[in-house]
């Protein structure tokens, strides 16, 4: 509850029965003692009785030192904030607004910033009623007579508390009503796919193989059974990310006649062009099948890549293609650990691998996303994998069967879930999918809170324009009707629909909206016990994540904004439904990469003439022609203050303020938190901080 000043209790204390005698000794430093009766002595004594003046006083001057410490850390949390406050919004120093792209974004900002003014207003009004001694609880709405109305501010209040109870009221209820319904169906879809989780770690249910089905006991044939696989590493514009990538790619166990290495480029900046085109030369020389692709017409983003890198001519005459991002490093045995479940299993289009996170300590965001994917991979798609064989293409770290691709109609350019889609596309023409929870891939999570924003934007605007696309032809496939039901209504409508949209309805506008009209007040069981144990379920797979349940509460939350814009953008193809913007990398390492750098480094100083595997004249030729073409230096990078969030953040402040007047309880604890959360977020003070 919220803190309370009622002091009651105090003088509550049962009057004492007897003869008091009071023994007073001459000695000034024992205490005075009272004794009610011939057994008081040996009854115990109040903590605070018994004490002479001196230890009083040192008492009081404890308790008002850890006062004092309290007030001086809350302080100092302040001085801090407002101290980033300045930097943010005074002296602009690495700022940049957010700028709205489309009207649907500036059309939300409006209507947040509308919901703050007016309930600003009302704010004035009920401190003004409450200065005044006008009850804040469920009022008795019966005006009364001329003469008991204090002067018209009265008046107004009191037609003010009539209007908000017989129209707004209903309208608060009927709409939270709605979302919480929604609220508990997406709920019961979490529990059931976590008691599926427990079923299959129970069961101990997964995919197996028996040994390497394709080794050949004749040793001059030994790779002869092995099938054809093409790898594919999409990039653009990945400085940071591509000789990592390129690297782990081309130390894969497989037989080197049997693989192929696409390294598709996409970069716009020639210097990178040349930095990844001397990386594929390095191991091309070293024997590796690796071939270096750049479009000179670059359309349709990674789906128009991959496209255009399927119809080269010497792909024909592969089987299996696997895919790999820029930033992600697949162990050796990544081919022998999932191209063998395709053997004696024609159905099988996809075998899809769970990533792993090189920087998922890196920072509160970084620890955050952590908590959502690992649900995401341990949970959803390996429950979706196990019982049904189907979830979306994670667009990365899976092997496809290329018939699959080909009987599904292929890449397609028409929205930005590109892997989403042919998963999809390829589900309704009778493919199944294997998810390996026990193949892991590294990779990075983004670190900063603007590229995480982006990223969320294109997962979550991206299905809802699928969705329009793909209803005619799910509706009219040919798979059964509980597999229509579980994709249009699970897959796409509670789980990339609904949950942007009763998260930020709810929990954004509703409950503020709620302190201000208390006839339409929340349970308390909506606020906190049904969210915490969501929460609880969510992180059960990153158990090392546990301290961070209330941050994670509120941080979800606060994503629900990011979240239902982009929905709304993807639902009616608004503004940047169709823009794609590459995900930003730190360059991460795993442990065991920079204990190699190390030693290649120390190899390096020890013997300088080490070139590599490359020879002198060509390094010598790519080094000339990177000093003629000197990079121009990178953009500044910025932090950003977000309206909308900071909106939203004043919005919740000043329902807390509200709340803490009726004294509502956990309703004001929780509004203050989920208030700071979204002046944090909006002033990018999560995540990476640029100097």
């Amino acid at each position: 509850m919220a803190p309370s000043l009622d002091f009651s209790d105090w003088w509550a204390k049962e009057t004492r029965k007897g003869t008091p005698v009071v023994v007073t000794m001459e000695n000034p430093n024992y205490s005075v003692v009272e004794i009610d009766g011939s057994d008081a002595a040996f009854r115990p004594v109040d903590k605070d009785r018994g004490k002479n003046a001196k230890q009083f006083t040192w008492v009081l001057l404890l308790r008002a030192h850890r006062a004092v410490g309290c007030l001086t850390w809350v302080a100092g949390v302040l001085w801090a904030l407002l101290g980033a406050v300045k930097k943010r919004l005074i002296f602009q120093q690495g700022v940049t607004v957010e700028s709205e792209k489309s009207s649907k974004g500036r059309l939300l900002f409006r209507l947040i910033r509308g919901f703050l003014v007016v309930s600003l207003v009302i704010l004035a009004f009920e401190v003004v009623a409450h200065l005044n001694g006008w009850h804040f609880q469920r009022p008795n709405l019966h005006i009364p007579q001329t003469l008991e109305i204090e002067g018209w501010v009265h008046l107004v209040y009191l037609m003010w508390l009539s209007f908000r109870t017989d129209y707004i009221a209903p309208l608060i209820r009927a709409l939270s009503n709605f979302c919480v319904a929604l609220f508990l169906i997406q709920s019961l879809d979490r529990m059931i796919l976590c008691l599926g989780c427990f079923w299959i770690k129970y069961k101990k249910i997964k995919p197996r193989i028996e040994g390497d089905p394709y080794k050949s006991e004749d040793v001059e044939g030994s790779s002869s059974n092995y099938p054809m696989v093409l790898i594919q590493i999409p990039m653009c514009n990945e400085r940071e990310v591509y000789e990592q990538s390129i690297s782990a790619v081309c130390q894969i166990d497989w037989p080197k006649d049997h693989l192929l290495i696409q390294i598709l480029d996409d970069s716009d900046d020639e210097s990178i062009q040349w930095l990844i085109k001397g990386e594929v030369s390095k191991w091309s020389q070293k024997g590796v099948n690796i071939i270096y692709r750049h479009r000179l017409v670059r359309t349709g983003y990674k789906a128009g890549n991959l496209k255009s890198a399927m119809s080269c001519d010497y792909v024909k005459g592969y089987e299996f293609v696997a895919i790999f991002d820029a930033d992600f490093q697949p162990n050796p045995d990544f081919l022998k650990q999932t191209v063998p479940h395709f053997k004696d299993n024609p159905e099988l289009g996809l075998v899809q691998a769970r990533w792993a996170f090189v920087n998922k300590d890196e920072n509160l965001l970084t620890r955050l996303q952590n908590i959502n994917l690992c649900f995401h991979f341990e949970v959803e798609q390996q429950v979706n994998g196990v019982f049904l064989n189907f979830f979306g293409f994670n667009g990365t770290a899976g092997v496809w069967r290329i018939k699959a691709l080909e009987d599904s109609g292929g890449w397609l350019e028409r929205t930005t879930v590109e892997d989403m889609d042919i998963a999809v596309r390829a589900h309704l023409n009778g493919w199944k999918f294997i998810f390996l929870n026990d193949v892991k891939v590294l990779c990075e999570v983004p670190e900063s809170y603007e590229a995480y924003r982006k990223q969320q934007h294109r997962w979550h605007s991206g299905p809802m324009h699928l969705f329009r696309l793909c209803l005619p032809a799910i509706v009219t496939s040919k798979i059964s009707f509980w597999k229509k039901a579980n994709m249009v209504l699970l897959f796409f409508l509670l789980r990339k629909l609904i949950l942007p949209f009763y998260s930020f309805t709810l929990f954004c506008i509703i409950l503020p909206l709620t302190m201000f009209v208390p006839e339409a007040e929340l349970p308390m069981w909506v606020i906190c016990y049904v969210p915490v144990f969501m929460s609880f379920l969510n992180i059960l797979p990153a158990p090392r994540s546990f301290p961070f349940i209330v941050p994670y509460l509120l941080f979800e939350n606060t994503m629900s904004v990011t979240k239902f814009n982009a929905m709304v953008s993807g639902l009616f193809q608004l503004g940047s439904s169709y823009e794609w913007v590459v995900t930003k990398k730190a360059g991460r390492s795993s442990e065991s990469d920079l204990i190699a750098a190390a030693e290649r480094e120390s190899k390096t100083l020890n013997h300088p003439q080490l070139h590599r595997g490359a020879s002198e004249s060509e390094l010598s030729e790519l080094n000339r022609l990177k000093e003629q073409s000197e990079p121009p230096p990178p953009p500044k990078k910025t932090n950003k203050i977000y309206k909308k969030e900071l909106a939203l953040a004043f919005l919740l402040l000043t329902a807390s303020v509200r709340s803490l007047l009726s004294a509502q309880g956990v309703h004001f604890y929780f509004l203050l938190f989920q208030g700071v959360s979204f002046l944090l977020v909006g002033l990018d003070l999560i995540g990476e901080q640029m100097s």
